[in-house]
């Protein structure tokens, strides 16, 4: 059989609650829809419904994979729709959030190019790190940094966010240079203020596949990272951030990488937009344009 006519078969059942419902709905016997199931359990060697004569319930591997065919269907579904999509010119205002470091350093100086190969695109660009919902909030793509954890949208990886640590020349010419991650506890390193005030701030290294982990402190920190690149850049002590945005600062001379034979942490980057239907043109233009760009070019 089909396995993706199967695949939406058992969507079909899981959501409807019984082979005869999901018989009647998709205009099938019953007796054909539990072919579907058996043929994807026998496939997967493993039971996607409990049955019994009174109800049925999906199994742990069953609710599982329902979560991953809806997704795949909702993929399918969406080339079709860009197939037929592809005839109509990207047009209509754009809702784009991002974070705003992400969004400032590293989407914005793209942004020109995009509006100007895109002329009939408006572009709305909101930069906020908050949690939002782009149904309820009208925004029909979203960049974030980190795993992607709602399975409502489709995430098309982008080029990690790699954390290096730097500080100016002249910082490191008085307090000397760190040769090992230990070291930073005799500096004043300038870290983010995520948590509660006086939280131990921590900042992890890895070399040869080993983790070092340093508590570091400092005499400024702040939850808004331009205000300790700025910091960073009058010789007020060790950044840790970006290497997109560092590297800038590092080729006109203001900064020096430290630690150089270590790697800091590196957390995905995803692009997303919503899964339960098939990407408009302008969606479709602007997801492709930033993957292309942005998956290659930091």
């Amino acid at each position: 059989m089909d396995r993706l006519t199967s695949m939406a078969v058992y969507v079909k059942v899981a959501d409807a609650g019984s082979f005869a419902a999901a018989a009647e709905l998709l205009n099938l016997s019953p007796q054909m829809v539990a072919k579907h199931i058996v043929s994807l359990e026998e496939r997967l060697g493993a039971t996607l419904i409990n049955r019994t004569t009174r109800r049925q319930s999906l199994t742990a591997v069953g609710e599982t994979y329902y979560s991953r065919c809806r997704l795949i269907l909702a993929e399918v579904e969406t080339a079709d729709m860009l197939a037929h999509s592809l005839q109509n010119i990207p047009r209509g205002i754009l809702r784009v959030n991002a974070p705003p470091l992400f969004g400032a350093y590293n989407l914005s100086p793209h942004i020109p190019d995009f509006l100007s190969y895109y002329p009939d695109i408006i572009l709305e660009l909101t930069l906020n790190d908050r949690l939002v919902d782009p149904v309820e909030e009208g925004y029909e793509v979203l960049i974030r940094i980190g795993d992607p954890k709602n399975d409502s949208l489709i995430a098309r990886p982008l080029m990690p966010f790699q954390l290096i640590a730097c500080a100016t020349p002249s910082y490191l010419k008085h307090r000397g240079t760190p040769s090992d991650p230990a070291e930073l506890i005799q500096h004043d390193c300038l870290p983010v203020l995520t948590g509660t005030s006086g939280a131990s701030h921590i900042w992890q290294f890895n070399r040869n596949g080993v983790t070092e982990s340093v508590s570091v402190k400092g005499r400024l920190s702040s939850n808004e990272w331009v205000t300790l690149l700025n910091a960073a850049l009058s010789d007020m002590g060790i950044i840790m951030g970006p290497s997109s945005v560092l590297t800038q600062e590092i080729e006109k001379g203001n900064l020096v990488r430290v630690l150089e034979e270590y790697e800091g942490p590196s957390r995905p980057v995803n692009i997303l937009y919503p899964a339960n239907r098939g990407p408009l043109a302008k969606v479709q233009s602007f997801v492709n344009f930033v993957a292309e760009r942005l998956s290659t070019s930091y």
